[in-house]
């Protein structure tokens, strides 16, 4: 069929690896032929937190066999395939490396062209794979390692309206699972501790609410946990588990908050500009909690706005946003050559100052 492409996608930036097929013909909405996805969670459970140089190995060894899985889930074999599309940044160096050599391997063996992806730009774009969403949109990004309110223009047209100058809600869920005993990855687990809990119990702080603009903060709500926490052990020599539930409960309230007032301000911003269908959506392994999800939802009700969110299977790490986003690319023209390098950190919002300053390898968000 005329312009019809297929492309696999290969995605190794943290601790998951994973390869899919997407096809998409113009005109039409994009269909995920499969999806793979090997975690790693098994792996670094001993250690609290992901390992950079275990989730490296285990990504070298895991790759071919991902794509294996997903070309046989689809039905297809390399030849088939009009492109490869693999997250080249930014993400865990060490991984993000063994998935680029692999595409490239690929694209050299067949021939078939190779295009590098921002992994921030298949969680922003995942819209436009599941619901064929138009631009401009109002998107927030929010995960285990990012948290930004972007314009997307177009699929390499973001604007960043501001984000988080310190932890990722994602990495606060984590941090207040380790202090509260929990298992990792920490979201979830306290979610599920959350719906036993009083979130009006403890009174934390919501952090930058009272300065003005978009930017946010989290660390400062994972201390208040910690000060909670601490403060119950010394009264009552420990801690209850309606204690743990409460807590989780009134810290989930308190991101849900932050991420809520903020997206008001951003949606404020975004409408001034009069898009013709006004949309808002959330994306990112933190789009999984449905508190957070609920009070979002609350915010573009009362603005008029179209809310949106991916199904819970592409909120967290995937390859089928990878390649969408490696299709959205190459119909823009766009290539990468075998000298595309792996990039730890690459903002999707080029002109904006950089939230977190400047490194050794350039900006870090």
């Amino acid at each position: 069929m005329q312009n019809r492409l297929t492309f696999l996608g290969i995605e190794s930036s943290c601790d998951d690896t994973a390869a899919a097929v997407v096809r998409h013909v113009p005109g039409g909405r994009a269909e995920i032929l499969s999806s793979v996805v090997d975690g790693q969670t098994a792996l670094h459970a001993p250690f609290g937190g992901v390992v950079p140089e275990i989730a490296a190995r285990a990504h070298a060894e895991r790759l071919d066999h991902c794509v294996e899985a997903a070309l046989a889930g689809a039905g297809l074999t390399l030849a088939d395939l009009d492109g490869v599309a693999v997250t080249a940044g930014p993400g865990l160096i060490g991984g993000v490396l063994s998935g680029v050599m692999c595409a490239k391997g690929i694209a050299a063996a067949t021939g078939l062209p190779l295009v590098g992806v921002n992994h921030l730009a298949g969680h922003a774009l995942t819209p436009r794979l599941t619901d064929g969403l138009e631009f401009p949109y109002l998107m927030l990004l929010v995960s285990g390692g990012h948290c930004q309110l972007l314009i997307a223009r177009g699929a390499e047209d973001f604007t960043r309206l501001g984000g988080s100058i310190d932890d990722a809600p994602g990495e606060a869920f984590d941090k207040t699972a380790k202090l509260l005993g929990l298992r990792q990855p920490g979201g979830p687990e306290v979610e599920a501790e959350a719906r036993q809990g009083d979130p009006r119990r403890f009174a934390f702080p919501r952090p930058l609410l009272d300065r003005p603009g978009c930017d946010m903060s989290f660390s400062g709500l994972k201390t208040a946990v910690l000060r909670a926490r601490d403060g119950l052990i010394a009264a009552q020599g420990g801690l209850l588990r309606q204690d743990r539930a409460d807590l989780c409960a009134g810290f989930q309230e308190a991101v849900a908050a932050v991420l809520a007032e903020k997206t008001r301000r951003a949606l404020a911003v975004y409408s001034a500009d009069a898009p013709v269908a006004p949309a808002f959506a959330v994306a990112g392994g933190v789009a999984a909690n449905s508190r957070i999800r609920e009070a979002l939802e609350t915010v573009c009700a009362g603005a008029g706005v179209r809310f949106l969110a991916p199904p819970l299977r592409l909120c967290t790490d995937n390859a089928a946003m990878i390649a969408w986003a490696g299709i959205e690319r190459f119909r823009l023209g766009l290539r990468d050559g075998m000298d595309l390098a792996a990039r730890p950190r690459w903002p999707l919002d080029q002109t904006s100052a950089p939230l977190l300053g400047f490194g050794k390898k350039g900006a870090k968000a």
